[in-house]
């Protein structure tokens, strides 16, 4: 499973990246260190092999996000939170220069969706064993003072108090998961399930986006399930598949969450409390709040360490309690980055994904990875926590290469070669 080819510090750099993948789903902190160990022993390759450079233009647009990052400090107040977030999004600047430099083949980046996958079964092993023991130790503490057919009825309403969304997953946010186990189906999903144990793993991955109760995740696997299906040339293959997908489609409908959510849709008054946050709603309110601060201020934004205060002074003139109290973002990307660095910053952002969904249209299957990554950023602000910085200055960078990870073939840096004279 481990690097074991060229160098010690090739095979470090390699194995500190598989294990930083495999401790992602497992908790927020514990990636962290192999992240930065990687990210050291990738720059000491980039000295020592610098005449093995591979000119990636593509690359390019991430150290210049990262500059623009920089620049937004020269207008921001709160300094402290600036150079905080600049330190967390150092990757953005190093692995994609590491990229250009370090060769990777399939079989490597497959060992990095293994180990995420490997993580990604362990999590949820961890999260529904503490599920459980917290929705077992409620009813037991119910059963003294009801009868058998009430605690029945009790366990029937509550289970998704203890299965459900953030209360399953205590230690990393439902929708980072949600987003590893995507990439993990879209990457695996290319290949048809020819053994039991590859359907089990799939059939436990669903199981797990199910309880995560993501509703922009469900969004993504509903449509990856389309576009696998329309790839689907057997008739009876496809008929049965169709079948699948609508009873999918119901019982992830009639998640209590989503329904909950149909609620929101049903009745939107602009009006934050208690029981947005749970509905999605609280989302919603800070998409609105960061749509009105960019029309005041479409040029630069409002500096890389105060976006987030201009979007609480927002949320306290809208009436948005429960987004203020709550501290936040703008659970956009796109709308964060423009909060942050202006148009200039959002204009690269979006250019990085134009030649995404441009190198990843060559099929239905690749086309749905950049669904997933697309569509992730849309309801996240993934880019102001360190793993997902880290996660998005990998995968990404890797994607846009000249030769798509997603392939079986091998991925060599052969292209041509600049010799860089330091």
């Amino acid at each position: 499973m481990f690097y074991t080819e060229g160098d010690w510090v090739i095979k470090t750099f390699w194995n500190s990246l598989f294990v930083a993948f495999f401790l992602m789903p497992c908790g927020i902190n514990l990636p962290s260190p192999f992240f930065i160990i990687s990210m050291g022993f990738g720059m000491g390759i980039v000295v020592r092999d610098r005449e093995k450079f591979v000119f990636e233009p593509a690359m390019l647009l991430f150290p210049l996000y990262f500059v623009l990052m920089c620049t937004g400090l020269l207008y921001t107040e709160n300094l402290h939170n600036g150079i905080d977030l600049i330190q967390r999004s150092l990757s953005l600047l190093l692995f994609p220069v590491i990229f250009m430099f370090v060769k990777e083949d399939a079989a490597t980046v497959k060992r990095l969706f293994d180990f995420l996958l490997a993580g990604l079964l362990i999590s949820f092993c961890i999260n529904f064993f503490n599920a459980t023991l917290g929705f077992v130790s409620h009813i037991l503490e119910n059963t003294s003072t009801m009868g058998i057919f009430p605690i029945f009825d009790l366990a029937i309403n509550e289970w998704h108090t203890f299965y459900l969304g953030s209360a399953f997953s205590k230690w990393v946010n439902p929708n980072y998961i949600s987003i590893y186990i995507l990439l993990v189906l879209g990457y695996y999903l290319k290949n048809k399930l020819v053994s039991r144990n590859r359907l089990l793993v799939v059939l436990l991955l669903f199981a797990y986006i199910f309880l995560l109760a993501s509703i922009a995740a469900y969004v993504i696997l509903g449509l990856m399930s389309i576009l696998l299906l329309i790839d689907v040339d057997d008739k009876q293959r496809k008929y049965t598949g169709i079948i699948i997908f609508i009873l999918g489609v119901t019982i992830f409908l009639n998640n209590p969450r989503v329904y909950g959510f149909y609620e929101l849709v049903k009745d939107f008054n602009g009006v934050a409390d208690q029981e947005v946050g749970v509905l999605g709603k609280a989302k919603v309110l800070s998409w609105d709040a960061s749509i009105k601060l960019i029309l005041e201020a479409p040029i630069l934004g409002y500096g890389t360490g105060d976006a987030n205060d201009a979007l609480m002074e927002k949320y306290e003139e809208l009436g948005y309690g429960f987004n203020f109290q709550n501290q936040y973002n703008a659970h956009n990307q796109f709308l964060q980055t423009y909060l942050q660095t202006g148009f200039a910053g959002f204009a690269v952002l979006l250019v990085i994904f134009v030649l995404l969904a441009l190198r990843l249209k060559g099929g239905r299957h690749e086309f749905s990875v950049f669904l997933i990554l697309f569509i992730s950023l849309l309801a996240e602000s993934m880019l102001v926590r360190f793993n997902g910085i880290v996660f998005f200055s990998i995968v990404v960078p890797l994607l846009l290469k000249k030769r798509s990870i997603l392939g079986g073939r091998v991925i060599r840096n052969t292209e041509k070669v600049i010799p860089l004279k330091l």
